[in-house]
């Protein structure tokens, strides 16, 4: 295979910056777009020569070979399923599904059609955190023993991740589905859930919320996992942190610890009394000091993430676990063991490790 040919489905964030992502690929050709709204937009910044109000017509097409779904969270399982019965290997953006009934239905389709279902954690790719495995598998911190993780912002602007029903939760689906699916990543076994039980805590929805009280979601959620190994991890996904996206990663060990910063570790230091145009996704004005991102969709993890899913089909690889079907299930599985544990007041075992 010379060139994969991509279909993107969506035309809002997540379908830019798997654009972007692809543009960078000599390997990519994305063939085509489709979406119910901003397509003119999309295809014009992207040069993307075809554009389709359903993506079902769009998977009738033999030149494409693979399908992004950069779509609300309650519309994975549909596209995903079509794109799979269409003979596409499919990325699917997080989470992988709004329930565990339909993450797994996914896979089986996938499976059956013999068809690849790639799960998009950027986290995995991100460069600090691949160094930091790298750190932890050569020992040099020792055995770890605990992690803390988190993605903050203060508030997500769609309509979809506001609402309960169509996200599958609130900020802790949206945002703590990240360090969940790097803790599975740094601590999991190939193929297999390895959190034995989980707590968590959230905020109510709508007027039991800190801030955002029109979201049918929590605004706020944290959470302690344990692993079949013993470690700890400690995860936090919210909308109540201003200032901008703040995701960073604590790794603890028997001889040391690492401390890394994804989103304020710029090495650019920036005083402007005017503002600035950008410095980190999520703030609110760039007056006085700030630390501008430097090529944020690349040290976020997307244009590595995106590479690799792409070397997937050209060289019929498997994706490793972290960012297979199985482990975009585990993700799933786990976040619903933390609503179930924050409803009841009770540690949720996990049966299915």
């Amino acid at each position: 295979m010379n060139k994969v040919g991509v279909g993107i489905v969506g035309s809002k964030f997540a379908a830019d910056f798997h654009c972007d992502s692809y543009s960078r690929n000599e390997h990519v050709e994305i063939k085509a777009v489709a979406a119910i709204d901003n397509l003119e937009a999309i295809s014009k910044k992207w040069n993307i020569p075809d554009t389709y109000l359903d993506y079902k017509e769009m998977f009738k097409r033999k030149d494409i070979d693979l399908v992004s779904v950069c779509l609300p969270n309650f519309l994975h399982h549909d596209v995903v399923i079509a794109a799979a019965e269409a003979g596409k290997h499919v990325i699917c953006e997080k989470p992988l599904a709004t329930n565990i009934e339909d993450a797994r239905h996914m896979i089986k389709v996938c499976r059956e059609k013999n068809v690849k279902l790639m799960y998009a954690e950027d986290w995995c790719f991100a460069p600090p955190l691949k160094r930091a495995l790298e750190v932890v598998k050569e020992g040099s911190i020792g055995k770890v023993l605990y992690v803390k993780a988190k993605e903050c912002h203060n508030g997500t602007h769609s309509p979809f991740a506001k609402d309960k029903k169509s996200c599958g939760g609130g900020s802790f689906v949206h945002l703590g589905i990240h360090p969940i699916g790097y803790l599975l990543y740094l601590l999991g076994d190939e193929g297999r859930n390895p959190v034995v039980e989980v707590t968590g805590k959230m905020t109510g929805g709508l007027d039991e919320n800190y801030v955002h009280k029109g979201n049918g979601g929590e605004d706020f959620g944290m959470g302690m996992m344990r692993f079949k190994n013993g470690e700890f991890g400690f995860v936090e996904g919210n909308y109540i942190t201003v200032g901008g996206m703040d995701d960073k990663v604590e790794i603890y060990g028997s001889e040391g610890l690492m401390k890394i910063d994804l989103t304020f570790g710029s090495p650019i230091d920036c005083y402007s009394r005017k503002g600035i145009s950008y410095a980190i996704e999520k703030t609110d004005f760039t007056n006085g000091w700030t630390k501008p991102a430097v090529d944020e969709f690349y040290n976020l993890g997307y244009v590595p993430e995106l590479a690799y899913f792409v070397d997937c089909v050209r060289k019929d690889l498997k994706p490793f676990y972290g960012v297979d079907g199985s482990a975009g299930l585990a993700c799933v599985e786990i976040v619903q063991a933390f609503y179930e544990s924050n409803a009841t007041g009770k540690t949720v075992y996990g049966s299915w490790a």
